[in-house]
């Protein structure tokens, strides 16, 4: 086939280029740009969107031989990733940026320019499994697996996808980037937010959402325990950095249990009231196979990297409802609840909705 190897300037995406070379592919590079200003992104290595991760990628792209461009998306990602997550942080929300990129970005808008340019299919560095029957499946790394985020995208998307490495460890594809002569071998995994330059999530809200004091508010007394600057530096489960001016009765941490736009209220108790039994969610993927018209036993995800949890998943139109077998804490709205079917192959992923209680 004639692909298009997205290509981020990390191993990952090195190799799994090179893969995509060796089975016989036509393949192209193409590096996405995401920064309106790439030097106030992250240096060295730990982000995924600077001028360094760039000639990284045009060196891979040389040395596994393939013809490699740069695609100005910065707009683009602007609008669908870092507007969104503001937007999501201001409503009270606590938002998933690299899902959203994955979505909006990686498998949409460049697929579907991939697709315009006569290319059959796009190849990147994701861990996770599409087998021949069309089903994405968790890694076999299980540490490192990207399928939640992965699970927004639809069978359209699915079916002009390739992810070379999802049947190799991370120490693997490490290996096999050294032999390759790939010089991003050993360069460290990206982390935290890209576009969050210093890593300090709530002084990039406040510079774009501006000081917004309120009340710190105890849900079992209704007392004022506290102040904010801004509930949108908050999320769900929360117990550091609350600044509260007065201990709970029993002396026990106190956690953040909900946040209230419309009031501008941050709600904190105990540990025990952060447990879930019931999500809601909205605007499910359905990929696993014909959507269901009855409740599916399977497991369940609430957050990236989070516990697996046995649940009953039921589908109402544009909603969805999962009954959890066992309480979860700290479910968080517009995080993504993603359901599993387990499989001795690996875990295939049914579909995905973002939570909203």
């Amino acid at each position: 086939m004639r692909v298009l190897a997205a290509m981020s300037g990390g191993v990952d995406s090195a190799v799994a280029a090179a893969r995509a070379v060796a089975a016989g592919h036509d393949v192209t590079g193409v590096h996405l740009a995401l920064a309106r200003n790439p030097q106030t992104y992250r240096t060295g290595a730990r982000g995924c969107c600077t001028l360094e991760d760039s000639r990284d990628a045009r060196r891979a792209a040389d040395v596994i031989g393939i013809p490699f461009y740069v695609w100005d998306m910065a707009d683009r990602f602007h609008e669908d990733v870092v507007d969104d997550f503001v937007a999501e942080y201001a409503a009270g929300r606590t938002p998933n940026p690299c899902l959203r990129c994955n979505e909006k970005i990686k498998f949409a808008a460049v697929l579907d320019r991939a697709v315009a340019l006569g290319f059959d299919a796009v190849v990147t560095g994701h861990h996770a499994r599409l087998g021949a029957d069309g089903l994405l499946r968790r890694s076999v790394d299980l540490a490192k697996d990207q399928s939640y985020v992965l699970a927004v995208l639809t069978r359209e998307q699915l079916d002009r996808s390739i992810f070379p490495l999802g049947d190799s460890t991370k120490a693997q594809v490490r290996a096999e980037a050294a032999e390759r002569g790939l010089a991003v071998a050993d360069k460290p995994d990206s982390h935290d937010i890209c576009f969050i330059a210093d890593g300090d999530t709530r002084g990039f809200l406040a510079g774009r959402l501006g000081e917004a004091p309120g009340d710190v508010v105890d849900a079992s007394t209704g007392a004022v325990v506290g102040s904010h600057s801004g509930a949108y530096a908050y999320t769900v489960g929360q117990r550091r950095g609350l600044h509260l001016d007065r201990p709970a009765p029993d002396g026990r941490p106190r956690y953040v249990l909900s946040i209230t736009p419309k009031t501008n209220t941050v709600t904190v108790g105990p540990a025990e009231a952060l447990d879930v039994s019931d999500v809601h969610a909205v605007r499910p993927v359905w990929t696993g196979g014909a959507r269901p018209d009855a409740p599916v036993e399977c497991e369940v995800q609430l957050r990236a990297h989070g516990d697996v949890v046995p649940a009953t998943v039921a589908l109402d139109g544009e909603r969805l409802h999962a009954e959890l077998r066992r309480p979860v804490r700290g479910v968080a709205a517009g995080q993504a609840v993603v359901a599993y079917r387990p499989d001795p192959a690996g875990d295939v992923v049914l579909g995905s909705a973002t939570i909203t209680g």
